[in-house]
């Protein structure tokens, strides 16, 4: 009988972090199919079209974090059961998330998503 048992699984680099998934430790993460998610989200472009979609107004040279961003830490967290913006002062240094999202630093705060948030739904209305 065949034994076709993989040890450990390579995802895209983010900046200067190597991400693999495997059995032996270092930094450890339950939430590691969130990368699997952006594997996923990467293919169609669909972010980037909503991203352009939902103008955003912010003067951009006052902001650390772009609407794409935003949107993607928004959308990872809550396709990982992540609802509500009070998880996010712990998310934010959630290294599953953070790669996700293509950043190696600090996510964007829940009073970021909440303004960014409340800015969409004045756009929809």
């Amino acid at each position: 009988m065949t034994k076709c048992i993989q040890d450990s699984f390579d995802f895209p680099n983010v900046k200067s972090r190597a991400v693999e998934v495997n059995f032996q430790g270092g930094d450890i993460t339950s939430g590691g199919g969130v990368l699997l998610f952006r594997q996923v989200d990467k293919r169609p472009g669909l972010r980037t079209f909503v991203s352009k979609a939902l103008r955003d107004l912010r003067r951009k040279a006052s902001c650390k974090y772009d609407g794409l961003s935003i949107l993607r830490q928004r959308v990872y967290a809550l396709a990982s059961g992540y609802e509500d913006l009070n998880d996010y002062q712990q998310l934010r240094n959630e290294l599953a998330i953070q790669t996700a999202v293509d950043r190696t630093d600090v996510l964007a705060s829940s009073l970021t998503l909440c303004r960014r948030e409340n800015l969409l739904g004045q756009q929809a209305v």
